[in-house]
């Protein structure tokens, strides 16, 4: 966290690709984790544009379903940040991993650097699921040599006081903590922008 320089000069468009977690279900525009992750990005000196493609409620089949689209656009870099819908419905994890690597080859084919942001599995859905569901993000990452952020609830999931009533969804103070605790991955990430 030591080198905060940015390695281009020019300014940088970074895609925040995921469900409610990304897009602020729940919170005022401002407070959605791009917004607040772009103006702690600008704090350490990075001239970055963090659009906020967040759905709530998309899972990794959705998220595979509109990200061509989103693909045409030019991005230097992109978070993607999908599969926690999944895991509450309690979907097959192959089915998971396959959406998400087949996101993951459309980011490279398009030379997209990526940060592959991690979600865990609840408890109550039984040993093997989890083992299974928390195995497919670190083999993911290190398959498509992406910057791993293990699980992006990291310090917020499940302190009351950084959610929301629901208790799944990040406060304001969560959502900070959040874009606060990636920032460092996320700089990682910008460094790999050519």
């Amino acid at each position: 966290m030591n080198d905060f320089t940015p390695p281009v000069a020019r300014p940088l468009r970074l895609l925040a690709f995921g469900d409610s977690l990304t897009a602020g279900w729940g919170l005022p525009p401002e407070a959605a984790f791009p917004v607040v992750l772009e103006r702690q990005l600008r704090a350490a000196g990075w001239d970055v544009a963090v659009v906020n493609a967040g759905v709530s409620g998309d899972t990794t089949t959705g998220g595979l379903n509109r990200l061509p689209w989103l693909l045409e656009e030019r991005w230097d870099a992109a978070i993607l940040e999908l599969g926690a819908n999944d895991m509450l419905r309690g979907e097959d994890p192959a089915i998971v991993e396959a959406n998400l690597a087949s996101m993951l080859e459309l980011f490279r084919q398009k030379g997209v650097p990526v940060l592959l942001a991690g979600m865990l599995s609840l408890a109550n859905f039984g040993e093997d699921y989890t083992r299974e569901f928390n195995g497919i993000y670190p083999r993911l990452a290190e398959e498509f040599d992406a910057v791993a952020y293990p699980f992006f609830l990291e310090g917020v999931a499940g302190d009351p006081a950084l959610n929301l009533p629901d208790g799944l969804h990040p406060n304001q103070q969560g959502i900070e903590q959040i874009a606060e605790r990636i920032l460092p991955k996320v700089v990682e990430l910008l460094k790999r922008v050519k």
